[in-house]
């Protein structure tokens, strides 16, 4: 019931271990040539440089790496830059027939080493596993952990590819993408399903069913929560998202029993959590073996910045090829600036690291459960597109990183069940502005007063928000240093308690200047979570009915149902309850009928089940807005700034997938919604001996 990867002899791996010996002696006596700060005598010094240095960084570098994790952590891991050029120092100091001139030379050395190291193992296709030092460091590490007899029975890894459709995944299956998953089809020990996700098809909603079973009261990426200072909720946010665990866990999630969260919004009722938003990690804990495995390798960290690198390239070059083929739809100016720079960290830093993490994890073999989230394909395929090169490539540097972990697994004492999935889809399509040339709020304000006070937020921004949330959880660590000094750094960036960067940070400047309206003065409050727009009137505390609109801003409803970018508007009558109103149609949700053409006729099967569920949320918006779906192109669009999106109905964003275990039996279950995901899942981890 494992990933098979390419199997590797014993032959193999001593052959690619001496290929990386080779690369790295090479290197040596490359950069002793080439710097004047570096004297070697010859072949012979050399060959006794790079083994003592390999030697060193196996017994010594686990015990610098342990004793400084705290500012490898928090400088994002360019300390390592510094115990590399030691150890480099230390060789000099020991191997006779070579010299540094000082410790920047040595420094300067390692740097160079590493990153040829990277690239020429990169460009030769050299798992990095079969590294001298990652298998030396690997052993360390487990005996690092103090780990107590393995358990017998199979534990439970989740593989979590954010924002991977079954559609998609079938195209990169038949493509060839994604070998290692194809895999577990050919072999039989697994099967692919389908699930559909509830109507806020997105990552807190998804994931708060998943991971606790209940997702109720989260309509979208933000909602907003009336009273007498209406606050706008976000699922990203670090306080929003302990506070939304807080509401729905009852201690009971899918990982409460022995379980690891990794990289995830929630944690599942684990304990052990890592990079989890709703728990804000101490300093203390980030000691453990997990997420110390990831810095116990001198080359991880230079080995994913070379990575992160090459991937800032490849996006620039993607976004030249689509504007150079004219491919449409595409973003151009969203993917300037800082952006290569943000979706690396995302598609490269946060998956090495996660990846490193679970590979501990499984040779710990600890954990009855683990559940980890990928986000890259999720963050690439907004910008580029849900089949572009780019995102089918993502999706096989993925398909490599589950091939490593099934290979570590496969050397653990013991056994682990793996399944693949995904909280949701995404539909692809030229965005409303792109179509309209006007945004949600814009198409709003021309049909209500002028003088109407309107806060907007139509950006999710997921790639800032993880970078907030690094900032965030740094800023609290009280007993550092480094916390001090980032609170001290950022005190004009705070916000409820929260460092704003990037566009928060530009929107919490305007708030302050008054030059754009904040969510406490506006009397109407728009959101955007993909394809599906929220409005909250926040004069009035309750929500309001489709006969209080009509009276207080007539035009309202009829106008945005008769936009062409609109396919339907849910909202409830005080006479009728909730309707799905469309501009030849209504669908009378209560009484399940419809006059005219249906609204919901392009949508789900379990569309109008989902929207009454909707419905009877406390926070429901006075109009929740989905925009159109259409069929035979496959395509509708977001209300923010992205091509491949997700966040209401309509196509593959509410069509996530299901690669599980044959023995399980859930290629034909029925599955609608988030928590009732949880349930099936649920049932397999209860059944766990023990």
């Amino acid at each position: 019931m494992a990933i098979r990867g390419p199997h590797i002899t014993t032959a193999q791996w001593l052959g690619r271990t001496l290929l990386i010996w080779l690369i790295e002696l090479m290197t040596v006596i490359v950069v002793a040539a080439a710097l004047g700060g570096v004297q070697l005598a010859g072949l012979w010094p050399a060959v006794q440089f790079t083994a003592f240095v390999g030697i060193l960084n196996a017994l010594l570098w686990p015990v610098l790496a342990r004793l400084t994790l705290p500012f490898l952590v928090f400088s994002f891991g360019f300390f390592t830059f510094l115990l590399n050029g030691l150890i480099f120092w230390i060789g000099g100091q020991f191997v006779p027939g070579i010299h540094f001139n000082n410790y920047g030379y040595a420094l300067l050395a390692a740097v160079v080493v590493t990153v040829a190291n990277t690239t020429i193992s990169g460009l030769l296709t050299i798992d990095e596993d079969a590294s001298f030092y990652r298998s030396v460091l690997q052993r360390a590490t487990r005996r690092m952990a103090g780990r107590r007899p393995p358990r017998r029975y199979p534990g439970i890894l989740f593989l979590e590819i954010d924002g991977l459709s079954e559609p998609v995944l079938r195209h990169a299956l038949a493509t060839g993408h994604m070998p290692a998953l194809a895999g577990l089809l050919e072999g039989r020990s697994h099967e692919l399903s389908a699930w559909e996700t509830d109507l806020s098809s997105q990552t807190g909603a998804a994931q708060a069913g998943i991971l606790h079973g209940n997702n109720f009261n989260i309509p979208a990426f933000r909602w907003v929560e009336k009273g007498e200072n209406s606050r706008v909720v976000s699922s990203f946010g670090l306080r929003d998202a302990e506070a939304i665990e807080e509401r729905i866990s009852n201690g009971n999630g899918l990982l409460w029993r022995n379980g690891c969260s990794r990289a995830n919004l929630f944690t599942g009722d684990a304990a052990d959590v890592m990079l989890t938003y709703s728990r804000a990690t101490s300093v203390a804990k980030l000691y453990t073996p997990s997420y110390f495995a990831f810095f116990a390798n001198p080359y991880n960290f230079v080995r994913t910045l070379s990575l992160m690198a090459v991937d800032m390239v490849r996006e620039v070059r993607e976004r030249w090829h689509q504007e150079r083929l004219d491919i449409r739809p595409r973003l151009s100016e969203r993917r300037r600036g800082l952006y290569p720079i943000l979706r690396a960290a995302t598609a490269v830093l946060l998956r090495d690291v996660t990846v490193d993490t679970l590979i501990t994890d499984v040779l710990q073999g600890d954990a009855d459960v683990i559940y980890a989230t990928l986000s890259a394909y999720d963050e690439v395929a907004h910008h580029s597109g849900i089949v572009d090169r780019d995102s089918l490539r993502v999706l096989s540097q993925l398909d490599r990183a589950f091939a490593r972990v099934e290979r570590a697994a496969q050397a653990a004492d013991r056994p682990y069940q793996f399944v693949i999935l995904s909280d949701h889809g995404q539909t692809q399509g030229a965005t409303f502005k792109q179509r309209y040339g006007v945004t949600l709020k814009q198409a709003i304000q021309k049909l209500l007063p002028r003088d109407l006070k309107i806060h907007a937020r139509l950006q999710t921004d997921e790639e800032w928000g993880h970078v907030a949330a690094l900032v965030s959880e740094v800023a609290q660590q009280d007993p550092y240093m480094l916390g001090r000094f980032v609170r001290t750094v950022t005190r004009q960036r705070t916000e409820d308690g929260e460092v704003a960067v990037g566009p928060d940070y530009q929107r919490m400047l305007d708030e302050q200047a008054g030059r754009v309206i904040t969510a406490e003065e506006a009397q109407l409050i728009v959101l955007a979570s993909g394809n599906l727009g929220l409005v909250y009137f926040t004069d009035w505390q309750e929500r309001l009915s489709l006969e209080a609109l009509e009276a207080h801003f007539p035009g309202l409803v009829d106008g945005l149902v008769r936009h062409p970018g609109i396919g339907f508007v849910l909202v409830r009558s005080e006479r009728y309850g909730p309707l799905a109103i469309g501009a030849r149609g209504i669908y009378y949700l209560a009484q399940d009928r419809v006059t005219g053409e249906n609204p919901l006729a392009y949508f789900s099967l379990h569309a109008p089940m989902l929207l009454r569920r909707a419905d009877l949320y406390d926070n429901a918006p006075d109009l929740l807005i989905n925009s159109f779906y259409d069929p035979v192109a496959d395509e509708a669009c977001a209300f923010e700034e992205l091509i491949g999106f997700h966040g209401g109905l309509g196509g593959g964003q509410n069509r996530p997938f299901l690669l599980s275990p044959v023995a399980w039996q859930l290629r034909n279950e029925s599955i609608v919604g988030a928590e009732q995901l949880y349930r099936v899942l649920k049932r397999q981890v209860d059944a766990m001996p023990g």
